[in-house]
């Protein structure tokens, strides 16, 4: 019997840690379908503002989208975002993305940005790697008026291509090199 009664509060007291245990997991959870929702408006906002944009997403054999980064700085400046990797519309990982920048500046900007991953090599190795800093195999388009007239000879020889859009706040220019990506969630 005392057996049987220790097991009961083994048991007991088990099942009163569980949702301790799933706390984790439920934060995981809201946490990335908050980000989903946001990657979601600002890929529809990038595919409507942007003429292009839906030719070069169907060719992309994964498309990184990371809404609403924050660049900040007085001579010393950072940037931060989260976003999602998605592949055939699915998402099937979660990055941020980070840089800090030394120099003549000051102001605050949000914008969104998009690493279309042209060829399933660039792809698998951004994947793999465990911080990924955006190089010399990008091309960085600044979709000014049109990326249409820009598809052909783009698409055609660059592996990677970034773009920077919906900028807002009172700072000059994007730069998105030096700045790093890493996975944050599954």
């Amino acid at each position: 019997m005392n057996e049987s009664r220790f097991t009961r509060r083994r048991l007991l007291g088990a099942a009163a840690l569980l949702p301790a245990l799933s706390l984790p997991a439920a934060a995981e959870t809201e946490e990335t379908q908050v980000i989903d929702l946001k990657v979601s408006l600002a890929f529809e906002r990038l595919k409507r503002n942007v003429n292009g944009a839906v030719e070069l997403a169907e060719q992309a054999k994964g498309v990184l989208i990371i809404p609403g980064i924050t660049k900040a700085g007085f001579l010393v400046g950072g940037l931060y975002g989260e976003g999602a990797l998605r592949v055939n519309d699915a998402t099937v990982g979660y990055y941020s993305f980070a840089s800090a920048s030394f120099g003549l500046q000051a102001g605050v900007q949000r914008f969104d940005q998009a690493l279309f991953f042209m060829t399933t090599q660039a792809l698998e190795r951004f994947r793999r790697s465990k911080g990924w800093e955006l190089g010399a195999e990008a091309e960085f388009v600044t979709p000014k008026n049109s990326l249409a007239a820009e598809l052909g000879t783009t698409t055609s020889r660059n592996p990677i291509i970034a773009i920077a859009f919906g900028q807002e706040g009172l700072m000059g220019g994007v730069s998105l090199g030096g700045g790093k990506y890493t996975r944050i969630h599954d």
